[in-house]
């Protein structure tokens, strides 16, 4: 891609000779340089102050060459940003559902995969149909979409939660990580949250995800917000933007 090759002229110009320098330098450096790419849509950058995607990028350790399924994706916020990291040798697989794609239409409509991020397919499934390869991607970003799980409407087909994270599972290779970014609710609060507000409590993820075989290796607060109640819709007004919200870092433990 473009801004890989951006990248490397400008470090040749800093001054980077040696293929070393080159690469600490390139690894320092390529998510912020992701953040500023001038190809990003505007409606991308006004989310930035909230989103913290330099942070959030750096924290979920992606690289240059890395396979990324983008799992609900939506409006593909974080699929351009990581079509960026991984570079031409890297893949970004953006999925969506059929319900998610009214909500995600105008970004989609200027996203533009096809023409603009070659290194992205798109994937419609539902969750419960999803056909993943074995050992075959890196990373799983799983933003702001667990709760859904528990949620129930008309318009939202149910979720099978343990045969959905069984398939992240037997689809990341050894020592791949799950991202998990999702609205926070009050402590010891139950499933119905995910009904009412939108919110999950991470304590729930954490027993579903460790309970199929992953192990939680970090977690970080750099998406926390104090003001927020946890106890309001994440569409309110007072809120809609700016929740509460976790950030666990889950591996699949590697092969012996």
């Amino acid at each position: 891609m473009k801004l890989i090759k951006g990248i490397l002229f400008t470090l040749s110009l800093l001054g980077f000779s040696s293929a070393s320098s080159a690469r600490q330098a390139l690894t320092y450096d390529i998510y912020h340089l992701a953040v500023q790419s001038q190809s990003r849509l505007e409606r991308d950058i006004k989310r930035d102050a909230t989103r913290h995607p330099k942070e959030v990028l750096a924290f979920f350790e992606i690289e240059q060459g890395q396979t990324i399924l983008d799992l609900f994706s939506g409006g593909g916020y974080y699929s351009e940003l990581i079509s960026y990291v991984v570079g031409p040798k890297g893949k970004v697989i953006a999925h969506n559902n059929q319900a998610y794609l009214p909500f995600a239409k105008e970004d989609l409509d200027e996203r533009r995969y096809a023409t603009r991020l070659p290194n992205v397919t798109t994937l419609l499934s539902e969750a419960n149909d999803l056909d993943l390869a074995a050992g075959y991607f890196d990373r799983v970003f799983y933003i702001l979409g667990f709760h859904d799980i528990y949620y129930r409407d008309e318009t939202w087909p149910e979720i099978d939660d343990e045969k959905l994270i069984a398939k992240l599972f037997h689809s990341l290779k050894p020592g791949g990580i799950v991202a998990i970014i999702d609205h926070d609710a009050m402590p010891g609060t139950g499933l119905e949250t995910a009904q009412a507000f939108h919110r999950l409590s991470s304590e729930h993820v954490i027993k579903k995800m460790t309970q199929a075989g992953f192990i939680l290796t970090d977690s970080a607060e750099i998406l926390k917000n104090e003001a927020d109640p946890l106890t309001i819709s994440v569409f309110d007004k007072a809120i809609r933007g700016k929740t509460s919200r976790y950030m666990l870092k889950f591996t699949k433990p590697q092969l012996h």
